[in-house]
Parts: structure tokens; C-alpha cells; sequence
């Protein structure tokens, strides 16, 4: 009997205890919630002053965007001085915002914010007391399903199905070793699980690609994101290999192909039959080239008709070059090492050219061969210790896929959890 009084009076103890905690907890909680909705976001309350909105002029400096604003010139020299290493002032961006706070009374000048993009804020305090401090506006995440069928073209078929294009961003990047987006078909399909990232109701970007189906002819290529851990591919098909190729399938930001590989071909300048052993992809002047792959310039400079030319050695088999470049890239000379998706030169129409584009060839072992229809050899395959693990999420994320795609419109139109 004692023993059971004793436990009975333990149990009520500490149920007193958790009850008090509890009690305890949630009036922290609401303390907090208190100072923190007390506290307004800039470091001031905006609806306490006249505000004016404008742009970053082209040629700003600091000290002439403030005295625009009605700030004296030596005041802002101060301030300037004051940022330090919070906001560097001469990273002025010509079109970004800047609005005033002033003085409803006065009219004097009381703070300004600078918006550097989407979510980032400088705030600086022109009153009394000069002052500067960041402000960074809370991030939202959004699980998305996507399913795009081609019929016209990505974009167009992207913005039709209700999502972003920047998802065709996100997508090239992950299918850039394996899909020619180039060459989209009549048909094929792709379909995405993936996150975005929006501020304030607008989206910002895409944050991540977790699952993807890219379909052709009754045939699906899967990637599916898993991070070893490594630094090094997250991205692999359902058998643990490595999306990632050798080379990369185009050396450009995809826009569309002027011509294409040809034995006989007539020369658009010359009029002339000859072989066209390239593709041309036509871009705008100043497009980034990239090269396909690691590798090491073996020459750089004026190659006749071919204008300004980048040459790259991959290895014992494989040469790349691009031509009609409008300029190099910096540091790109003989014998400097590149990587897969450096930028080497820029899209233009030097040489023989009827317009902006870039001449793409691939020999290997000294031959001409298509860059469309060229076989690239993998990157390393998955870790074996996490082949099982890769196994387990790919089922999971099939399963997600497959009762999304039941869904139809219903799916695409809401969050996903």
C-alpha cells in the first residue's frame, strides 16, 4: 500500500510538473510572439512616412543617388563610409529600386532602401543617426508537379501546362549529358517533382529537381536526385548511374539549330556544295560558349572563314571547336586547362557568316563526326554501399510520379506534399 500511495503521489507530482511546463511554454511562446510582431522588418514602421520610389540611373554613384534623394553630399560620404563591409556602394545596380522615406512634416530624408534583387534589402539610416543594416525577406518553398508534352516548343508547352519556364533551366542542367533539347520531339514528355522558391506571392526560382521522367517512342529516362554526400553528381538513373557524360550535349544555352551535320551541303555565302562536317546554332552576339568538356586549348585565333576559333583536346580521341566567336573569354589562350561548362568565348560572326551563330565540331581520332548523334561515356556510377539506399528512393519517388501523373490538371494545379 505504501508503495502504491508513493508511486500515486510521484505520477501527480510530475503531471503537475508538465502541466506547469506547458503552462510555462505557451507563455513564452505568446512573449515572443509579442516582441516579435513588435519589431517591424526594415527597423522602422514604413507607414510613418511619405514615400517616393525610383531606379538606379545609369552612371549612379552613391553620393549623387542620395542627393537625388535630398541627402547633403558630405552626409552621404559619411554614410558610405559607414557601410564597411556590409554593402559595398559602388556594386550600385543601374534598374534597381531605391525608395525614400521622409518626413511627412519636414520632408526631411529619414531612411532610404536600396533592393539588390528579389529579397535582398540595404536600409540606410540618413537621419540624425547614420546607420546601415540588411534586411533579407522571408523565403517560401512549394512542392510542384510538372507534366509537359511537347507539341509546339518547351517554353510555349512549359507556360501552357501552368508552370515556370525557369523549370526548363533546371531541367537542361540535370538532362544536359542526355537529353539533346536541341532536338525535342513531337510528343515527348517530361514530368517533374520538384521545389520552387517564391517571395511575397512571386516566384523567385527553381530550388530543386527531386524526381524526373523524360519520355520518348514508350521509353522513360529517369533521374533521381540523391547526394552521397561528396560534393560531387547528385543525379542518377534508376540504376545508379551517373547523369552526368563526358561531354556535354551543346555547348550553348539552347536557341535553335541553323544547320545541321552534312556531306552535302550549299554553302549559304558561296553558294558552293561542300561536306558541312558541324551544327550551327544560331544565337544572339555575346551567347556564353562553353566547352563540352574537361580538356586543354590547343589553339586560339583567326582560322579564315571559320573566324575567331577556340580548339579544345579532350583526350587520346576526341577535339572539339568553336567558331565565329565574337570575342574569347578571359584567360582562355594555347594550353590553359578548361572544365566541362566553362565559358570560352562568346556567339558572333566573324569569319564567313551570314549572321550570329556558332560553328560546333567534334573529331575523334582526326575525323569529323556528328555532335547530335555522337555516343558520350558515363561519369562514375553511384557508390555501391549506396546502390541499395538510391534503389529505395527511386521506388518511392516512381510511386509519387505515377499517382501524380493519375491525377492530371488536379495535381499541377496545387502543392504537392
Amino acid at each position: 500500500m505504501r508503495y502504491s500511495s508513493a508511486l500515486t503521489i510521484l505520477i501527480l507530482s510530475l503531471s503537475l510538473l508538465l502541466i506547469a511546463s506547458c503552462r510555462n511554454r505557451e507563455h513564452n511562446q505568446e512573449e515572443a510572439q509579442i516582441i516579435n510582431d513588435s519589431i517591424p522588418p526594415l527597423g522602422f514602421w514604413e507607414e510613418d512616412y511619405h514615400i517616393a520610389e525610383g531606379k538606379v540611373k545609369n552612371g549612379d554613384t552613391f553620393s549623387g543617388l542620395m542627393g537625388r534623394l535630398g541627402m547633403e553630399t558630405s552626409r552621404a560620404i559619411a554614410l558610405a563610409n559607414a557601410c564597411d563591409s556590409c554593402f559595398d556602394v559602388r556594386k550600385l545596380r543601374a534598374g534597381n529600386s531605391i525608395k525614400a522615406y521622409s518626413d511627412t512634416v519636414s520632408g526631411r530624408l529619414e531612411y532610404a532602401v536600396y533592393s539588390v534583387d528579389k529579397t535582398h534589402q540595404v536600409i540606410f539610416s540618413c537621419g540624425d543617426s547614420l546607420g546601415v543594416w540588411t534586411y533579407t525577406k522571408p523565403i517560401e518553398t512549394h512542392r510542384k508537379y510538372a507534366d509537359v508534352t511537347i507539341s509546339s516548343s518547351l517554353w510555349n508547352d512549359m507556360s501552357a501546362s501552368g508552370s515556370s519556364p525557369l523549370l526548363i533551366l533546371s531541367l537542361s542542367d540535370v538532362y544536359a549529358w542526355t537529353v539533346d533539347f536541341f532536338g525535342l520531339q513531337k510528343n515527348d514528355r517530361f514530368r517533374v517533382i520538384y521545389q520552387e522558391k517564391s517571395c511575397e506571392g512571386a516566384l523567385i526560382g527553381i530550388d530543386t529537381i527531386y524526381f524526373a521522367a523524360f519520355s520518348r517512342d514508350g521509353k522513360d529516362l529517369y533521374a533521381i536526385m540523391y547526394d552521397q554526400g561528396d560534393g560531387g553528381n547528385i543525379y542518377w538513373d534508376e540504376k545508379g548511374g551517373s547523369m552526368r557524360r563526358a561531354f556535354l550535349k551543346a555547348p550553348l544555352e539552347f536557341k535553335r539549330i541553323s544547320s545541321g551535320f552534312s556531306y552535302k551541303r550549299k554553302h549559304p555565302v558561296t553558294g558552293q556544295i561542300k561536306p558541312h562536317t558541324a551544327v550551327d546554332y544560331a544565337a544572339p552576339t555575346g551567347t556564353p560558349v562553353v566547352s563540352i568538356g574537361d580538356g586543354t586549348v590547343i589553339s586560339v585565333g583567326w582560322a579564315g572563314g571559320g573566324g575567331n576559333t577556340v580548339k579544345i583536346r579532350h583526350n587520346s580521341e576526341y577535339v572539339t571547336s568553336y567558331m565565329h566567336l565574337s570575342k574569347y573569354a578571359s584567360g582562355i589562350k594555347n594550353g590553359v586547362r578548361v572544365s566541362q561548362g566553362q565559358v570560352i568565348g562568346y556567339v558572333g560572326a566573324t569569319g564567313t557568316a551570314t549572321g550570329p551563330h556558332l560553328d560546333f565540331r567534334v573529331y575523334k581520332n582526326g575525323t569529323a563526326i556528328n555532335p547530335l548523334t555522337m555516343d558520350s561515356p558515363s561519369a562514375e556510377p553511384i557508390k555501391e554501399e549506396n546502390l541499395a539506399a538510391l534503389d529505395s528512393v527511386f521506388v518511392i519517388y516512381k510511386a509519387e510520379l505515377d499517382s501524380l501523373t493519375a491525377l492530371g490538371n488536379n495535381a499541377q494545379s496545387n502543392d504537392v506534399l
